[in-house]
């Protein structure tokens, strides 16, 4: 294990919110607010409503105890971003019974918002909760389903697939191999973005006498173990190797990567070029052009992983994209991939400028589903830019226990469905609780990012993502009527060829004050499929996530013994028998009525995610594999 840094932890919560620099250039405009807004009672929410805005990226909520305010952004307790991509939005921070008035406002750039809405008044209902109705048109194709989980998820740092240490019995580098393998294999995962392919780790440079010295073979090593399991990397272009850094003291996380510029801005080019031009002789120009991708740096936006200005980051991205693209102008290059979605407004004028190539977007958010950053590649210009959130998640807070709940499953469903048909990537950030950030796991269930624990047992954040890639291939419309239709219960659909039916129905509210569950808003849900053939017998097949099923840490809860950080050996074999998806109730035989229609009903608790598969006569079910 590598020695800890002193104070790593205590550095990094100090700093973590600290910016390296304020907005510092654009042509973000600012919006008029949004229309129509509209707040409807429901049991223990309101859900509120309003026509989208041209131009914008996302929208503001504020509420306040009385017309005249003062009014607040609504907090979710995502700690981060917590403008919202486009409505309907739930707001279950009220109190039944008192009133709220609500206002919105619109964004052209996370940094730049427009004035509010006239305000409405609201009051959540202290219940009984009213139902939920999701239809089903399955004769209503709307294409093919979009898959935004596919180009990419997330892992610390890959020499990591190399190590042979153990983390709480299990061999780091075997177990975080097997869960990206998992990825590729199971979940349709092509690429990994990940930190540190130039930390001195990995000996990629050093000066002897005075002169650089490039040796690849660290790099050769990890990135052809990824290959050998499918997969590509998002060449995260990060941190500053100590010889060449101009304040090698400048440092992050406990294994102490540097976040300094360069000393010497040639030679960083130099390192760049000929990294590029080695992977091109390694694995061939046309496979780099055709698979790969350089994103320059991480969250330079942040002092805690750039100790420089906001204008040497752009230097730092001219220098690099210029390196890049010596080696092959096909070659894509991006960035900021910025912290809490900011610097994009800015990267896109500088790129606007100076004419350097922006091949995609990236960027980065936690607590809410992504913003939308095409109003702001069409105002530059540049629509068919690519938007890729290269990291995303349900907290950017380390050893926090929601990162192991149902919560952030249910989380991962409602932004992968907000981003379909806007986003091309979604990562998630991570893959595997291996991981090293502020220090290597302390026990199985510790609140680690990961969608996978330590000893590869699946968390309901994976199961989100398996449900997800088990939906058919041809989308189908759906309508939600109802008490949180749409802002609290949302749903997909989609159909084979064959005419089999997949549907996802799943409860969330953003508020994280509530992730341990809130009785109050779990909603009996209807699901109603039409467009089926009249008369046919159907089997429905109904899999679950909630607390009680599908969900290690509920498991984990019953086995462990007091303060347990491990399991023992037959505890981890009554874990893997344990780790599977769960089905609700046994396998229903439905017939569809004269028009061709069924329904099936269930109670669905907040937060809890439900996979039903219609098929004909008694078919065997899809499962998530």
């Amino acid at each position: 294990m590598p020695a800890e840094q002193p104070g790593a932890r205590q550095d990094w919560e100090q700093r973590i919110g600290t910016r390296s620099g304020a907005a510092f250039g654009g042509n973000a405009p600012r919006l008029d607010p949004p229309k129509d807004l509209e707040a409807v009672s429901g049991a223990h929410q309101v859900s509120l409503t309003w026509s989208p805005v041209a131009g914008a990226i996302g929208y503001q909520v504020y509420a306040a105890a009385s017309a005249d305010g003062p009014f607040e952004p609504l907090d979710h307790a995502g700690r981060d971003v917590l403008a919202v991509p486009h409505p309907p939005y739930a707001d279950t921070t009220g109190t039944p019974g008192e009133s709220r008035w609500y206002a919105v406002a619109s964004l052209s750039d996370v940094h730049v918002e427009g004035e509010r809405s006239e305000p409405v008044e609201a009051t959540p209902l202290a219940g009984p909760a009213g139902g939920v109705t999701v239809e089903v048109d399955a004769a209503d194709g709307r294409g093919v389903l979009p898959r935004p989980w596919r180009p990419m998820i997330g892992s610390e740092h890959l020499s990591h697939m190399l190590a042979t240490e153990q983390t709480g019995g299990r061999v780091i580098g075997e177990e975080l191999t097997s869960a990206l393998k998992a990825a590729h294999d199971e979940l349709g995962v092509s690429h990994v973005r990940a930190h540190a392919i130039l930390g001195d780790d990995l000996g990629v440079y050093r000066e002897v006498d005075g002169r650089p010295v490039h040796d690849f073979t660290g790099v050769d090593r990890v990135y052809d173990h990824l290959r050998s399991i499918g997969m590509y990397p998002v060449v995260e272009l990060s941190f500053m190797p100590h010889d060449l850094a101009s304040d090698p003291s400048k440092t992050v996380f406990e294994y102490a990567a540097i976040v300094s510029p360069p000393k010497d801005w040639d030679r960083w080019g130099e390192l760049i070029r000929d990294l590029v031009q080695h992977l091109a002789d390694r694995h061939g120009i046309e496979d780099l052009v055709e698979h790969w991708s350089f994103e320059v740096w991480n969250e330079a936006n942040l002092e805690v992983f750039w100790s420089g200005t906001p204008e040497e980051y752009l230097r730092l991205y001219d220098v690099t994209a210029d390196a890049v693209r010596s080696v092959d102008e096909r070659l894509l290059v991006g960035g900021p991939s910025s912290a809490a979605s900011g610097w994009v407004e800015e990267l896109l004028a500088h790129a606007e400028r100076t004419g350097s190539p922006v091949d995609f977007v990236s960027t980065h958010t936690y607590g809410s589903p992504p913003l939308d950053f095409k109003p702001m590649l069409e105002r530059y210009g540049r629509p068919d830019v690519p938007v890729w959130w290269t990291e995303w998640g349900v907290t950017p807070t380390h050893f926090n226990e929601v990162s192991d709940a149902v919560f952030a499953g249910t989380f991962l469903l409602r932004g992968m469905a907000s981003a379909m048909g806007r986003i091309e990537a979604l990562s998630y950030w991570v893959v595997s609780d291996h991981f090293e950030e502020l220090g290597r796991p302390p026990a199985l269930l510790h609140g680690g990012f990961g969608t996978r624990t330590v000893g590869e047992l699946r968390k309901p954040r994976w199961w989100a993502l398996a449900l997800l890639e088990a939906l058919p291939e041809q989308q189908v419309g759906v309508t939600l009527t109802g008490d949180g239709a749409g802002s609290l219960v949302e749903a997909l659909a989609a159909r084979t060829d064959d005419g089999d039916v997949g549907v996802l129905v799943w409860n969330l509210t953003l508020d994280q004050t509530k992730a341990s569950g809130s009785a109050e808003l779990g909603r009996p849900v209807t699901v109603a499929v039409s467009g089926l053939e009249p008369g046919a017998a159907y089997v429905v097949h109904h899999d679950r996530v909630d607390d009680h099923r599908s969900n290690i840490a509920a498991v984990w809860g019953r086995l462990r013994d007091g303060d347990q950080d491990w399991p023992t050996d037959e505890q981890w074999m009554q874990l893997r028998a344990a780790d599977r998806l769960e089905q609700l109730g046994e396998d229903r035989a439905v017939t569809a009525d004269g028009d061709g229609r069924l329904e099936v009903g269930f109670d669905l608790p907040m937060p809890s995610m439900s996979s039903l598969r219609v098929t004909r006569g008694q078919a065997a079910p899809c499962r998530p594999r």
